[in-house]
């Protein structure tokens, strides 16, 4: 017997709300978050001192922002989020863009089609760059995230030249390791 107008049903959802697709965002949320550097290394005061000359600070600026780059961004949002605090439309669309470029852009795995039509990576960051500056002249807070800006990279490049480099490791197992006898 034949089921005439039956509309066939795919056993995966959306690629938003597929379940596998939540598990690998959680995932690489994680997997980001555990890049992250201990705080105590971090702002040891005994790693902190001026470099010897322009070479010395910067190959500390370099290596200090490929350790430290999770905790560089991390300090930068937050200056950010305290930045919006007085402006709590802006805040609010500030965290839905958040969301658009996480899904959109950093944690797809497959390439966004729209009426059978492929879409590369460039149109996507070009898109999502140009909603997001209209957006934010729209909500009258750029003055607010450029100043926070501004101030985060001068803390991170302040950061970045005082802290020695001698102990950090850029590779994982040494990491770990030093990491755990903190």
């Amino acid at each position: 017997m034949t089921n005439y107008g039956a509309i066939p049903t795919s056993s995966h959802g959306s690629p938003v709300m597929d379940p596998d697709s939540i598990s690998r965002a959680k995932q690489r949320i994680k997997d980001g978050l555990a890049m992250s550097r201990s705080w105590r290394v971090m702002f040891d005061l005994h790693c902190m001192r001026l470099p010897h000359g322009v070479s010395d600070a910067f190959s500390r600026i370099k290596k200090n922002l490929s350790y430290f780059q999770t905790n560089y961004a991390i300090i930068v949002l937050v200056l950010i989020f305290f930045s919006l605090i007085k402006h709590p439309t802006s805040l609010i669309v500030l965290t839905v863009l958040v969301f658009v470029w996480i899904f959109l852009y950093f944690f797809r795995d497959e390439p966004i089609k729209v009426f059978r039509y492929q879409i590369d990576d460039h149109t996507v960051l070009v898109c999502l760059s140009v909603i997001t500056i209209v957006l934010l002249f729209l909500t009258d807070v750029t003055l607010n995230l450029v100043g926070a800006l501004v101030t985060g990279a001068v803390l991170v490049l302040i950061h970045a030249v005082v802290r020695k480099t001698e102990d950090l490791f850029l590779d994982g197992e040494a990491a770990t390791a030093e990491t755990i006898q903190v």
